[in-house]
């Protein structure tokens, strides 16, 4: 009897989730692009999967915004809004910390979250992996020829020769894999979705996850390759990789599906140390006024403390409106985080929009990177990065470093390119890009 599928509000949006089982563990599965909660139970492997487990795990799956049972919307989202839409059905379920199962194309958006999210996320599990899109369609004609079964085919189910091969020949799988398709997006969401997916590229976060991983994958994966596995495990410290035969992308089917739900519990329910929460991912905006010292002296001592108090008003609204959060201030600048990269420049461009009507001319830079957290404060080669990336700004400008312009993808926000720079301090080129309105 599968579990009442239940909706989570995040911002506007309803968010459709299952909570099932019971156990020690909290386990939040994020799934791969299309998804529909109700049609897992109709499947009998994955149901199988499912209540392997509920026997030791309260587990909740969801559709993420877009796809499956979930609300529709307008523009799809980016990952740091997936991210809200995570936390969002962990709040509705009641669960303060979990393990994330992320299967594919959830893996990315996991790995994200842990990084930004390191006492909600007990442990990681990532299935099917992968840091950037090449590792999924390696080519542009590869992923038009998706588009094309997308157009021609979507919803037959035929695309089950690429995602579980060994099902090919399975009538009633196909059946089911179609309905599955059908279920999960409708065609033109999922070149929406494929669309915003082919900018995927945290390869830089992956260092930032201080949680234990698992990855898992199979060599023979016929849709996302395992160099993609082999690549996370390598780099998120301390990452087990366990690697399986075979060509299925599909977890539950194939000859060692039993395997991989063995490696799964054996990885969740055994003992492990808690983890220090002293470095997390973050985006780290630093402000100051163009020309200040000029203007103080142009203006005096008490029209110039005006204007400051002004400026740090200003300032401190927008900080609550995109939920960041206020480090210290500089004299006549701000150094404040966010736990979403799209907030953050979201909040510098308002930020640098209201400050014209009082005749202050603001620049800010963006870095997002693993912050170390002193205190209050915050330390750490990403906090030195954004400092070095804001000064690079002229007057009324956002400039953002590549990691923050690969992490918006999906979010709607257009960068121009400036080139790779010397960052005084810092070891290597960085390509920095200027936020456009």
């Amino acid at each position: 009897m599968q579990p009442a599928t239940q909706y989570a509000k995040s911002g506007d949006v309803h968010i459709a989730y299952q909570l099932f089982g019971s156990g020690p563990v909290n386990l939040i599965m994020v799934p791969g692009f299309v998804s529909n909660v109700e049609n897992y139970w109709d499947e009998p492997d994955l149901a199988r999967f499912l209540n392997r487990l509920g026997s030791y795990a309260r587990v909740v799956t969801f559709d993420k915004r877009g796809t499956g049972m979930s609300d529709r919307g307008g523009e799809l989202p980016g990952l740091d809004q997936r991210m809200d839409d995570l936390r969002a059905v962990m709040d509705a379920a009641g669960m303060e910390q979990a393990a994330l199962l992320g299967i594919s194309e959830g893996a990315p958006l996991s790995v994200l979250f842990a990084a930004t999210y390191p006492d909600r996320c007990r442990a990681l599990v990532l299935y099917g992996s992968f840091s950037r899109f090449s590792y999924w369609f390696p080519t542009k004609e590869a992923l038009e020829a998706f588009f094309g079964y997308v157009e021609q085919a979507w919803g037959t189910g035929g695309s089950v020769q690429k995602f579980a091969p060994s099902r090919a020949n399975d009538a009633a799988f196909q059946r089911w894999w179609g309905r599955n398709e059908r279920l999960g997006a409708s065609p033109a969401a999922v070149k929406a979705l494929m669309s915003m997916n082919s900018q995927i590229e945290i390869s830089g976060i992956l260092p930032a996850v201080r949680v234990p991983t698992l990855v898992i994958h199979r060599t023979g994966d016929k849709t996302v390759s395992v160099e993609g596995g082999r690549d996370v495990a390598a780099h998120i410290p301390g990452a087990r990789l366990f690697e399986l035969p075979g060509s299925d992308h599909i977890f539950y089917v194939g000859e060692n599906a039993d395997e991989i739900s063995d490696a799964i519990e054996q990885f969740l329910t055994g003992s492990r140390s808690p983890v220090s929460v002293d470095r997390v991912l973050a985006t780290v905006l630093f402000t100051d006024i163009v020309g200040s010292t000029e203007k103080a002296a142009a203006l005096g001592d008490q029209r110039w403390r005006d204007l400051l108090d002004s400026h740090h008003a200003t300032i401190r609204r927008n900080l609550a409106r995109f939920r960041g959060h206020e480090v210290k201030t500089t004299g006549d600048g701000f150094l404040a985080t966010f736990d979403g990269p799209a907030r953050g420049v979201r909040c510098a461009w308002a930020i640098v929009e209201e400050m014209r009507p009082l005749g202050i001319e603001v620049r800010a830079g963006l870095h997002t990177g693993e912050c170390e957290m002193i205190g209050d404060d915050v330390g750490g080669i990403a906090v030195h990065i954004g400092a070095r990336v804001a000064a690079l700004a002229g007057g009324s400008e956002v400039l953002v470093s590549s990691t923050v312009k690969d992490l918006v993808a999906g979010s709607g926000l257009r960068f121009n390119d400036r080139g790779s720079r010397s960052l005084k301090g810092i070891p290597g080129e960085w390509r920095i890009f200027a936020a456009e309105r």
